[in-house]
């Protein structure tokens, strides 16, 4: 494998100095996933540091590592690349690759919807063939202040198409990380209140959104959602660049026509860049259909085609955490359908989760809902305020944290599973409560740890092929 980062431009980038030369071929940060050849960069976080995982790394084949101190377990000559500060030195080198890249380049930010519209344009992207260079798209949700740096730094120089994803919870945070991209086209999915505890307003929510035009490159494109009440806001913010909007609304520049949604499917037409296209996605939801219709406007305005977009969307499924559907085989026999939503929530994914619980032929439909964060002062009402989702979607809810607690009183009684005050309390009663032929929806922040509900699940039964569970 020929190097991502040869010494020299290691060097270059990050400014530091190497005692023993050497190439690297990828990057990491987690000796868990760490390939040989990797560059390791040992940032120091707030509950671990990296440089105390400098020798494991090297040990595991990394061709050497970042650090900004020398770790006193290693040898004399221990392969290190020594800087100021790693992610300083982290950020450098997202710059410099991002310098030397000669593809077309789009960044996704949102309230929801930022990954799986970053995982549609990647699908649409590589459905155009390699003959016009690979397609290198964010790994996981990496798009914060370490996540974004990193997308950068490991992207090939000779790549065509790069999709990054920004993400925030608090103001001034977007900016930067759209200069250090320097996209030719920005997406923003949509504008609600997720964070507004830290900042304030859908208003101030809106602002830090259109940051993402910061770093827009000359003769760049927005692309942003119709259906939301920020639009005139987020216009003003990104003028002068040409903006397309997308959506369901009749002004819509790429409209969707009609999305008929089905337990396991959503067939989707609309209009994108004057054509009409019609495609099948394996998820379930009209906002599936919504993000579809954004990642194929702004992949069109990246030079992609609007057919062939629709086409690679053919069968596109949620990705785990965020709608992923797996058939778990029960201990005592049956089967049941969990539907895992785990990663993230705010009041419109919440709902957007529940109607899509709603379409699935169970016969019992359980939400299992954790604790949504950083809302602020706003926090109980936001939660109290989804009972009439919960009422239309689901047969019975167990719910956990205390904002949680607003909703599960807030519901009619006989629909009232169990509440817990976290999700750990929580996992093994809905693991006893799970019944043949039931579907489950799990979904909160990823602070509320829902995660713990998921895996309990799946160490209590066998997944098997997804499907949905018939009445």
């Amino acid at each position: 494998m020929s190097a991502l980062w040869t010494r020299a431009a290691l060097l270059e980038a990050t400014g530091g100095t190497m005692a023993t030369p050497f190439d690297a071929t990828g990057v990491s940060i987690d000796t868990r996933s760490l390939k040989p050849g990797d560059l390791f960069v040992a940032l120091a976080g707030e509950s671990r540091d990296g440089h105390d995982f400098v020798a494991d790394a090297l040990a595991r084949g990394a061709a050497g590592a970042l650090v900004h101190r020398v770790p006193p377990d290693n040898a004399p000559d221990a392969r290190l690349l020594l800087v100021d500060d790693t992610l300083a030195g982290l950020g450098r080198m997202g710059g410099y690759a991002r310098a030397r890249f000669t593809g077309r380049l789009v960044a996704v930010t949102g309230s929801v919807g930022k990954t799986t519209s970053k995982e549609m344009l990647r699908a649409i992207f590589e459905s155009h063939g390699t003959a016009r260079g690979a397609t290198h798209a964010a790994e996981a949700s990496y798009n914060n202040h370490w996540g974004v740096p990193l997308t950068l730094a490991r992207l090939p120089q000779d790549a065509a198409w790069c999709v990054v994803e920004i993400g925030m919870n608090h103001a001034g945070e977007i900016s930067p990380l759209a200069r250090l991209t320097r996209p030719h086209v920005v997406l923003i999915t949509t504008v609600e209140k997720a964070h507004v505890g830290h900042l304030g307003s859908l208003e101030a929510i809106a602002d830090e959104k259109s940051c993402i035009a910061h770093g827009l490159e000359d003769g760049g494109v927005a692309v942003l959602p119709a259906d939301t009440p920020m639009l005139p806001r987020l216009s003003a913010a990104v003028k002068p660049h040409k903006i397309i909007t997308f959506g369901t609304d009749a002004a819509a520049d790429a409209k969707l026509l009609a999305a008929d949604v089905d337990a396991d499917s959503t067939a989707l037409e609309a209009i994108v860049a004057g054509r009409t296209v019609r495609t099948r996605l394996a998820a379930p939801g009209r906002h599936m259909a919504v993000n579809a219709v954004g990642a194929m406007a702004a992949a069109v305005a990246l030079g992609a085609d609007p057919v062939t977009a629709a086409a690679a969307l053919a069968g596109f499924a949620p990705i785990s955490g965020r709608g992923a559907r797996r058939t778990l085989a029960l201990p005592g026999g049956g089967q049941a359908l969990l539907l895992d939503e785990s990663y993230n929530a705010s009041g419109v994914s919440v709902r957007a989760a529940l109607a899509v619980l709603s379409v699935q032929p169970a016969r019992r439909r359980i939400a299992v809902l954790g604790d949504m964060l950083e809302l602020g002062a706003e926090g109980p009402a936001e939660h109290a305020g989804l009972a009439d989702a919960v009422i239309a979607g689901a047969d019975l809810l167990f719910a956990c944290g205390p904002l949680m607690a607003g909703l599960f009183a807030a519901i009619p009684a006989p629909r009232r599973g169990a509440h817990a005050p976290d999700s750990a309390a929580l996992a093994p009663v809905v693991t006893a409560a799970l019944r043949d032929g039931d579907a489950v929806l799990v979904k909160g922040s990823l602070g509320s740890r829902m995660r713990n509900i998921v895996v309990a699940l799946e160490h209590a039964t066998q997944p098997t092929a997804a499907r949905a569970v018939a009445p």
